[in-house]
């Protein structure tokens, strides 16, 4: 990861992300490879030594101190600024996070996003050069989650500091990441910007676990000038796609994301410009939210608005037209 960098590690419950951040932070000792932190090699050094800020899921903040005393706790334990000093960082911080209001409170009677600011606080009072955090919106209600995240973003931007943090949740990876590691089964299998991630991924899995479902195998029958033309099995029958790609012969995968093909109606199919076309009938229309999924008996799911979906009518059993673009294909081996 780069310093200031807002770093995400995105997996699947039990990929192994808890277990790599607390190595990073000296909880437990790797069994081979090394640990670096701006150039220093920090492999065996214990955790109060590493300059690093941890934040749990749970908080695990001290029920028995204050919200001024959890914050203090770790300044205290430093020894190195004076008393004023620790006196002014700790109301600067308290300020800057807006909850110098709650300085006399018990954690217990705080609320879940009150006593995240905590945690947050905490962590960073100390001056880390890096602040890990393991699922720290997990715990939390979406409309606190989503006010957080915002805060989370602002902390990063406005201290410059180095953020690692772990999640499954696709929301979130892709709102605050610079860049992302994807984990599974203990390891990294890509690193690469939200873009990159999930809308080039390396392999079906990947593909699979950021929510790619239209998930194809097919051959390369041709290539001319950079655009593929890809034989895939689409409900049983032979289909052309097209397809951005520089492969020119041989198997492939071939991963389109629901929300990039769009719907339109029997009657209207010779006015789209996309150069994907394929003819389906819905089986099945899903409410996510604001948000429609259609599959239709071709194999291929689209995501819609509901707004397109009531404006064209769409039921169960209706026959429509997928098309999306050949730059929203990608390709891999």
């Amino acid at each position: 990861m780069k310093r200031g960098e807002y770093f995400v590690i995105l997996g699947p419950t039990g990929a192994g992300k808890t277990l790599l951040l607390e190595t990073i932070a000296g909880f437990h000792f790797p069994d081979s490879g090394e640990i670096w932190i701006e150039g220093q090699n920090i492999t065996n050094q214990p955790p109060e030594r590493r300059g690093i800020g941890f934040i749990y899921q749970d908080y695990s903040l001290f029920p028995h101190l204050t919200v001024e005393e959890n914050i203090e706790f770790g300044l205290k334990l430093r020894k190195s600024a004076s008393p004023d000093t620790a006196r002014k960082r700790l109301r600067g911080i308290m300020d800057w996070l807006s909850i110098s209001h709650l300085a006399h409170r018990y954690p217990n009677t705080l609320s879940g996003g009150e006593q995240q600011k905590v945690a947050i606080a905490r962590a960073i009072a100390t001056e880390p050069s890096i602040l890990l955090l393991d699922e720290p919106l997990a715990a939390l209600d979406r409309r606190t989650s989503d006010y957080l995240r915002e805060e989370l973003k602002r902390i990063k931007e406005e201290s410059g500091i180095t953020m690692v943090h772990v999640t499954h949740d696709q929301t979130e990876a892709m709102v605050l990441a610079d860049r992302i590691a994807v984990m599974m089964n203990g390891r990294i299998m890509q690193v690469g910007t939200p873009y990159e991630i999930f809308n080039k991924p390396q392999n079906a899995e990947i593909a699979d676990f950021v929510g790619v479902e239209n998930i194809l195998s097919g051959v390369v029958r041709a290539n001319n000038n950079g655009v593929a033309e890809i034989e895939v099995d689409l409900g049983g029958h032979s289909h052309n796609i097209f397809a951005v790609s520089n492969y020119h012969a041989g198997t492939v995968k071939v991963f389109i994301r629901p929300e990039d093909i769009i719907l339109i109606l029997s009657e209207n199919w010779g006015k789209s410009s996309a150069r994907n076309v394929m003819k389906g009938r819905i089986e099945a229309l899903d409410d996510m939210g604001p948000l429609t999924r259609v599959k239709m008996d071709n194999s291929l799911v689209a995501l819609i608005t509901k707004q397109s979906r009531e404006s064209l009518h769409l039921q169960n059993g209706e026959e429509v037209y997928a098309t999306f673009k050949a730059t929203s294909v990608h390709v891999v081996r």
